[in-house]
């Protein structure tokens, strides 16, 4: 699959999991890594630590320590995201209902590098992405992904 097919794929799949937390406010990546630019982003990773282990994006702080103290992110825009943003999607649905906002980010991990965003591992910048499963497949060309 080229690129721009995976890029569709990844928008479809998002648009149908989007139902499952439609009162949840999305971000796009674009906007997100303006943000980040601004030091106004801070992203929640909503994945599990095997995947966390592999690559995460600038800066992102686990579901865990999030939770932990709220508070703490105030001043920032709070954005999740996991593999392709469902998990992430589930997550602000709930925190909503406690007050705490956190935009989506529209595509997850996998729109992020799509769209020229950088993901890190312990030793930095990686070409490597976690896609959950086969199914999710769907990084670009150039990463290698793992699962």
């Amino acid at each position: 699959m080229s690129d721009d097919e995976k890029r569709l794929k990844i928008e479809a799949m998002y648009r149908d999991y989007k139902r499952n937390f439609a009162g949840v406010a999305d971000i796009a990546p674009a906007e997100a890594m303006e943000l980040l630019r601004a030091g106004r982003a801070l992203f929640v990773d909503v994945r599990e630590e095997k995947e966390q282990e592999v690559s995460m994006l600038p800066g992102a702080v686990t579901k865990q320590e999030f939770l932990k103290h709220p508070e703490r992110y105030r001043d920032k825009v709070i954005i999740g995201y996991c593999t392709i943003s469902y998990r992430s999607g589930v997550l602000a649905e709930k925190l909503k209902a406690r007050g705490i906002t956190m935009l989506n980010l529209e595509g997850g991990l996998l729109a992020w590098v799509h769209a020229g965003g950088k993901v890190y591992d312990r030793a930095g910048e990686t070409r490597r992405i976690h896609v959950y499963g086969r199914k999710w497949n769907l990084g670009p060309n150039n990463y290698e992904a793992v699962w």
